[in-house]
């Protein structure tokens, strides 16, 4: 029996490897054919050789991104609001009836907003910078790192006037971003820009360095339109919540902290501003420290020199920022500045604009003094200016009562300049009481579209200096006008009610 039903079992497992066999061969020589006619997907090799240079750039943003990445994280932010009463009251007759949509009027959820921004680590211990307007009126403060830890944060620090600020985790061993030197930044370089644009965690964009020394975007001005400008303007794609992140070299120096877009809708069309590094360092040194900024002001008001400033002005190439206005009682005073000095270098360095001048004084604490290199009347002088604190509540200080003016020979009547586009008349007590001034002549109408228009002569302001010597008469305006030929430039030092102001003018044919 045995035998038999090993011979049967023999006989059946012999009948499977043949038939396995078998079917083995149909398919292996039907197998190209019935491929064959099946779809053919993908190409069989990639359609370009990459060179080695170009595999080297990637290369190079794929190992600087991999580095950074862990020195970025998120903040997020609790911010009451204030005007959620003000909305519950509008509607209070409303949600008495139908009942409030989202429950108790009165719940504390009802008063707070969430919002998130990005920040860069700058301490092993747990010190991270980011942006003010990130984590102004925040209530709480939550940090992720790139591993998605969550820590409670506390503030530092805050500085309007840069938009930075300083915050700090508890913890050690944190990767920390390495500084770069703002002096080595190019027009051109390329650079990733490292952040949490719309809650999309560790996003890594990458441009070039467009431009340096950006200004008069008024983003960080105080009450009194006082700021600290000068950024790195970059086309790496910042969006927001990419605020508080970090700005880099393809060696992984951070030389930036992101701040801003250029943008009429909230989301990035082509460029974005980061903080120098320069500056981000002299603010979190105050903050960390002193809890507060302690820095160094020159007290004027200055603009960037153009070509008929430089001209009116005997400069040889246009260069320098011009002193508009002398704050009383404030350093430069002290040092002698004066109205229409234009200040060329500071401390051995060139000054190209008034945004660059005035990044270089915070770079100062209160007590420093700078070296400034100034061209006043075809000349070169030096000033060493001891810098002091600035305070923004100082009370308007006492009107200094002057003479009156003694009268010019000639005419004492307005006068119109009618190829620059502007008239002029004597001073009336008034006047001279509001524009705080005890000689001058008044500028009583601006031709719209005109010469004086465009270069920013506007009415209602008195006319105390022209080329840097003093007008008591219109008369006296015109000699000094009708003395120069077409293509001849003219400084003209004015006086409004609430600042002073310099405009140079191009004499016409």
């Amino acid at each position: 029996m045995n035998k038999k039903l090993f011979k049967t079992a023999s006989l059946i497992g012999g009948g499977f490897v043949i038939g396995a066999v078998l079917v083995l061969f149909v398919f292996s020589s039907l197998g190209t054919n019935l491929l064959a006619d099946g779809p053919n997907i993908g190409a069989n090799k990639p359609p370009v050789v990459v060179s080695e240079t170009v595999k080297a750039l990637n290369d190079a943003y794929v190992n600087v991104s991999n580095a950074v990445i862990p020195t970025v994280v998120t903040v997020s932010v609790v911010v009451e609001n204030k005007d959620a009463g003000k909305m519950n009251e509008q509607f209070k007759d409303f949600f008495k009836f139908f009942g409030h949509p989202f429950g108790d009027e009165d719940s504390p959820e009802l008063r707070k907003s969430e919002g998130s921004g990005s920040g860069v680590i700058i301490s092993e211990d747990g010190y991270i910078v980011t942006n003010n307007h990130v984590v102004e009126n925040a209530t709480e403060i939550t940090v992720t790192t790139n591993d998605k830890k969550e820590h409670k944060a506390k503030l530092i620090g805050r500085d309007p006037l840069t938009d930075l600020a300083v915050i700090k985790i508890e913890g050690s061993g944190f990767p920390v971003a390495h500084f770069g030197d703002i002096d080595n930044v190019k027009i051109g370089e390329m650079v990733i820009a490292v952040g949490n644009p719309l809650g999309l965690n560790s996003t890594v964009t990458s441009g070039i360095v467009s431009a340096i020394g950006r200004g008069g975007l008024a983003l960080g001005n105080d009450q009194s339109g006082y700021s600290v400008e000068n950024f790195i303007q970059t086309d790496a794609a910042i969006n927001p919540g990419n605020s508080g992140g970090g700005l880099y070299n393809l060696e992984g120096s951070l030389i930036g902290i992101n701040s801003a877009i250029a943008t009429r809708t909230g989301t990035y069309i082509g460029y974005g501003f980061a903080i120098p590094i320069d500056l981000v360092k002299a603010v979190i040194m105050d903050l960390i420290d002193d809890g507060k900024i302690n820095r160094g002001y020159i007290g004027v008001r200055i603009k960037t020199v153009d070509e008929v400033e430089a001209k009116s002005s005997g400069l040889d190439k246009v260069e320098g920022a011009m002193v508009h206005e002398v704050m009383k009682g404030q350093a430069a005073e002290k040092a002698g500045i004066e109205i229409g000095d234009i200040i060329l270098e500071i401390n051995g360095k060139p000054v190209t604009s008034s945004n660059e001048l005035q990044s270089q004084i915070v770079l100062h604490r209160a007590g420093d003094i700078v070296n400034l290199t100034i061209w006043r009347d075809g000349k070169k002088i030096n000033k060493s200016v001891k810098l002091l604190a600035r305070d923004e509540d100082k009370d308007k200080e006492e009107t200094v009562a002057g003479e009156e003016p003694k009268k010019e020979e000639g005419t004492n009547k307005p006068i119109s300049f009618d190829k620059l586009g502007f008239s002029i008349a004597p001073l009336t007590s008034d006047v001279k009481k509001n524009n705080d001034v005890s000689k001058g002549v008044l500028v009583t109408k601006v031709d719209r579209y005109s010469k004086a228009a465009e270069r920013g002569l506007a009415p209602n302001g008195v006319i105390v200096k022209a080329d840097r010597k003093d007008v008591s008469t219109p008369e006296q305006l015109k000699k000094i006008i009708d003395s120069k030929k077409p293509g001849d430039a003219i400084l003209l030092q004015l006086k409004y009610p609430d600042a002073s102001r310099i405009v140079a003018l191009e004499i016409p044919d």
